[in-house]
């Protein structure tokens, strides 16, 4: 049995949609099986983009399943918290909401993931999902690699919705984060992705990402991949360099990255660098301008020890990036 919110006409910005769990972030470091504390967190890929988009102001919905559980009670409630619309989520009792385990990061390092996700609620994203109204009510789509790998018919909503967007006027964004183990192969993940890449408008990889789903091995040679099969911005994110970028009109350049002192918690940085670099778009903020957005965002997300505690409300975005030295010469 599955219950769905009304969704008519949504008056968003952006729509996007993937698998939220329930993360309980472990209080002590050490292995997992040893912490007796932890703290509960709401977490996923798109969910962090919406929360983050929502804080800068822009109207954002996220479509998903969730089980009629205490945790999916407690992302409905996150989403609420965070002005995120929720009018298509579907509540599931037939199956779980999931979750994951998270280790406490020392000095900078990777923290230890266990997920819990297997047939759960969100993994039954199908194109039952795709509500018209609701997504047309959107002007742009944002896309990750995460809900694509959910399962078959979460990946046949991922490039349906992609088409409809596009053939519709709207604009689409893409960011691969690839999770290699959701996948049967390596050369399906390639395959499958880069269709996805392809359909829409602005590409978001990081150079590691970028090396595995092209082949090609700078920052320029893998954004001509996407550029060259009609993407109309590519945005490349090089570590500690910062971010390259390039447009189907040959802008490009390369943007320094913003210096942190002290790294948490380095998962959600590639959400947070997304979050930046859309809502700058959107506004209609030149393409540098986003990049840097994106950088500064990015930045602050891995000083927080959860996925999206670090993203910043307008207010604190343009009273902190104004301060930056680093972002002096870009608009916020």
């Amino acid at each position: 049995m599955t219950t769905q919110a009304h969704t008519k006409s949504a008056g968003l910005d952006v729509v996007t949609f993937g698998e939220a769990m329930m993360m309980f972030v472990a209080t002590q470091t050490g292995d997992l099986h040893r912490v007796e504390q932890f703290v509960r967190r709401a977490a996923g890929a798109e969910l962090n983009v919406a929360i983050g988009l929502a804080r800068l102001d822009l109207k954002c919905g996220w479509v998903s399943r969730l089980g009629n559980d205490s945790f999916g009670r407690f992302i409905q409630d996150t989403l609420d918290k965070e002005h995120v619309d929720r009018r298509a989520v579907t509540i599931d009792s037939a199956y779980p909401t999931g979750f994951q385990l998270k280790s406490k990061a020392e000095n900078g390092t990777d923290p230890i993931v266990e997920y819990f996700r297997k047939g759960s609620a969100a993994s039954h994203l199908s194109l039952a999902d795709f509500n018209e109204a609701y997504f047309g009510g959107a002007r742009h789509l944002h896309l990750s690699g995460v809900a694509a790998a959910l399962s078959s018919t979460s990946y046949e909503l991922s490039a349906y919705a992609a088409q409809w967007m596009r053939a519709h006027g709207k604009t689409v964004s893409f960011d691969p984060n690839l999770r290699p183990v959701l996948w049967r192969s390596e050369k399906e993940m390639v395959t499958q992705l880069n269709k996805l890449a392809f359909a829409a408008d602005w590409v978001l990889p990081g150079m590691k990402e970028g090396r595995i789903l092209t082949g090609f091995t700078t920052p320029e040679a893998v954004a001509d991949f996407y550029l060259d099969g009609g993407v109309k911005a590519v945005v490349i994110k090089t570590g500690e360099e910062g971010a390259y970028y390039k447009t189907a009109e040959g802008e490009k350049g390369v943007v320094p990255a913003v210096f942190v002192k002290n790294v948490v918690d380095t998962v959600g940085a590639g959400d947070g660098f997304a979050v930046g670099v859309i809502s700058a778009l959107l506004e209609g903020k030149t393409i540098k301008n986003a990049v840097a957005r994106g950088n500064f965002i990015g930045a602050r997300a891995i000083q927080v020890i959860g996925d999206s505690e670090g993203l910043p409300t307008r207010k604190a975005l343009i009273a902190e990036m104004t301060m930056t030295q680093e972002t002096a010469t870009v608009s916020v």
